[in-house]
């Protein structure tokens, strides 16, 4: 494996140590671009701070990836998937489904329901972040990202803050895994204090050389924008 930045590099190293990677686990997250990946996710500072200290999860954004990778649940192959499937999927390779999300989280519950007003409503996945001591809801979605698709994990996250989450614990965070996110929506949509986000997964591991290019071109705009 090549490092062409010394950024990069640190990073891994530091990631390697901390979570005890072996070379195979190494080598997929160096070839799904966990690095640029992460970096994308987060402002200026904190793309040093990921150089500097390794994936650390601080706040709700550090645990974001730009897009998430899934090769692993098998689906690429497939003309037509349903929403179901990928979530089976994930559920199968759970143990590398947690690698992919980070540091911190534990599994808890899959199609969790809960009754409000008489309804069932059931969230896709419950995990937990021992890290950022908080719950992570996820939702699967493979058609167009709508606004009632954030409305919807809107009202998840409110549910688990008010009847689930204890007084020491974080505020709940939620996350809409999407074939194609609408960043332009989610900002209509939600506020700006929402601990929601719309992040797009992949079936197949990314174009490192894509995202490399991509993290130059917003890393260089955001010097420009210092100036």
């Amino acid at each position: 494996m090549a490092y062409k930045d010394r950024d990069e590099r640190d990073f891994y190293e530091k990631e390697t140590i901390r979570s005890n990677w072996n070379v195979n686990t190494l080598k997929r997250q160096f070839h799904s671009s966990l690095y640029e990946r992460l970096a994308l996710s987060r402002d200026k500072n904190d793309v040093m701070r990921l150089a500097n200290e390794g994936a650390v999860p601080q706040k709700p954004q550090d645990i974001l990836h730009t897009p998430y990778v899934l090769e692993f649940a098998g689906l690429k192959d497939k003309a037509s998937y349903h929403e179901s499937d990928l979530e089976s999927a994930v559920i199968e390779k759970m143990q590398k489904f947690l690698l992919e999300l980070g540091k911190g989280f534990l599994f808890e519950q899959r199609q969790k329901r809960f009754t409000f007003h008489d309804k069932n409503f059931y969230v896709d996945l419950v995990l937990y972040n021992r890290l950022l001591r908080c719950y992570v809801l996820i939702d699967f979605k493979i058609d167009e990202l709508t606004h009632q698709d954030l409305g919807q994990m809107q009202m998840y996250v409110n549910y688990f803050d008010r009847y689930e989450r204890v007084e020491s614990e974080n505020p709940t965070i939620g996350i809409l895994l999407c074939k194609q996110s609408d960043e332009a929506l989610v900002d209509l949509t939600l506020p700006e204090n929402a601990n929601i986000y719309a992040k797009e997964y992949k079936l197949y591991l990314p174009d490192k050389k894509l995202l490399q290019k991509k993290l130059k071109e917003w890393l260089d705009e955001e010097r420009k924008n210092d100036v």
